[in-house]
Formats: structure tokens, sequence, C-alpha cells
């Protein structure tokens, strides 16, 4: 009757410890989620924006040495982050493949001109900023129009900067919430030891060494759940790198290394704290109150 009685026992404390575990797992995956979102957003916001093509179109009658020229002053213009250039005859082939028929056929001409398709500089992609860089290519006489999505760029530009706000808001409360969750677990795992608790008390022991032990079980619990988030993280972020490496996510090595020990250091202190006060409220109690 004893064996099977400390069977259930074991089982329950191994029950108790894997939810302990489980929880602060998961609240400190997802806070070290919401952690390189917000040190990667920039990178995000720089991805889409870089995205965004300016085309520069060429007159017809524009010669080879105007068009090398033109190549060659954006091979060491500041803002040009890459660029290609497209022949007349590419561009109509590249329509043709897009509607479905040859145009040139009842055309009989090629209406299209040569162009540059530029992507600049995330920094560059701000109205004033593309103003200026618009002007100094209208100075080539040789190019007959300048076109890019202006409406676009206003939209990112003024949508970036509110959910870069939002974003902190919500990290702020998310990181609210998993204290409050891993507190509760931890909570919940003392209240279980309650009377093992007081009855160390009833027998003479000090405070502090009634709270040792379990305060030293919560940590090392905390730090193996916190070395489970940084594993899934780190897998997390190479799928992530090697999905879409444009995003170039793996850059901030000191950010990335920085909410990865804060992972860390959030699990040890969480659980510390949550321990503390949870022991010290059931040494508080009267032993009626235990029930």
């Amino acid at each position: 009757m004893s064996s099977s009685y400390d069977k259930f026992q074991k089982r329950r404390l191994i029950s108790s410890y894997f939810s302990v575990v489980l929880s602060v797992f998961l609240v400190l995956f997802l806070l070290g989620i919401l952690g390189l979102f917000v040190i990667n957003s920039k990178n995000l916001a720089d991805d889409f924006k870089e995205e965004i093509a300016m085309t520069v179109f060429f007159d017809n009658d524009t010669n080879d040495t105007i068009i090398k020229a033109f190549d060659s002053e954006l091979q060491t213009a500041p803002f040009v982050k890459s660029f290609v250039y497209v022949t007349k005859d590419e561009a109509a082939k590249q329509h043709t493949d897009i509607i479905g028929e040859d145009f040139m056929t009842f055309l009989g001409t090629n209406p299209l001109q040569n162009s540059f398709d530029i992507h600049l500089k995330a920094d560059y992609i701000v109205n004033d900023s593309i103003a200026k860089i618009e002007t100094r290519l209208r100075k080539n006489e040789a190019i007959s129009d300048i076109v890019y999505d202006k409406q676009l760029v206003n939209l990112v530009n003024d949508n970036i900067k509110k959910v870069s706000f939002w974003i902190l808001i919500i990290s702020g409360f998310l990181a609210f919430i998993a204290v409050l969750l891993i507190n509760s677990s931890m909570r919940l795992s003392i209240y279980s030891n309650r009377f093992i608790i007081k009855t160390m008390q009833m027998v003479g022991a000090t405070k502090s060494f009634i709270r040792k032990p379990f305060i030293w079980r919560s940590v090392k619990l905390g730090m193996i759940g916190a070395g489970l988030a940084i594993l899934a993280l780190i897998a997390t972020l190479y799928y992530v790198n090697l999905t879409y490496p444009n995003l170039n996510i793996l850059a901030e090595e000191a950010l990335t290394a920085a909410v990865l020990v804060g992972v860390l250091v959030v699990g040890i202190i969480i659980t510390w704290l949550s321990t503390f006060f949870a022991t010290q409220r059931f040494l508080n109690l009267r032993t009626d109150d235990l029930y």
C-alpha cells in the first residue's frame, strides 16, 4: 500500500515539474520570439522598402555611351542598393509573358523604352530623399521619365511608425502576461507543498532554511525551461535565415545574443522571485488557513 502511494506521489511530483518546465518554456519562447522580432523589425521594414523600384526610362535615340555612363554613375551612387538594365526588347518579352499575347503583332512596332529598374537603399526611401534623387537624375537630358509608386512610399513610411509604436505596447503587455503565467505556475507548485513548509516551520526550521530548497528547485526548473526555449529560438533563427536570407536576420549578433541571454536571466529571476514570495506567503499563514 505504501509502495503504491509512493509511486503516486512520485508521478504527481514529476507531473508538477513537467508542467512548470513546459509553462516556463512556452512563455519564454514566445517572449524571445517577440524580442527577436523587435530587434529585427528594422530589417523587415528595410527589406520591404527596398522592394519598391524606381524605373528610369531613356529616349529611344539614346546611344550606348550615355547608357554605359549612367550605369557607371549608378554603381557609385550612395543611394543605390541594386539596379538592372532592361532593354525595350526585354521589356516587350516581359509584357508578352504577363498578358499572354504578343502586343507587337497588331501594333507593328515596339513602343516601349530602354530603362533601368533601380532599388534604393531603405534609408533613402522617404519623400524628401526620393524627391532629391529624382531631381538629380532628371538632370540627365537623355532620361524621358522616372516612375515609382509615390503613394506606396507614403503608406510604408506612415505605417512603419504606427507598427513600431504598437509593437512596443504589445511587447510590454506580453512581458507582463509572461511574468503572471510563470508566477502562477510556481505558486501552484509551492501550493502542493504547503503542508511540508508548515511542518518544517513547526519543528523549528528558519524561514530562510525552508525557502532555500524550494527556491533552488524552482530556479533549476526555470533554467531547464529557459534552456529549451533558447534552443528552440536558435532553431527558429536558423530556419528563418535559411528560408528568407534577404532578411539577414542574423546580422545583429550582439542583440540576438542579448535576447537569448535575457531569456535565461528572465527565467531565473521570475522563478526565484515567484518561489520566494509563494513560500513566504505560506510561511506567514496560520495552520488552519492552509486548508
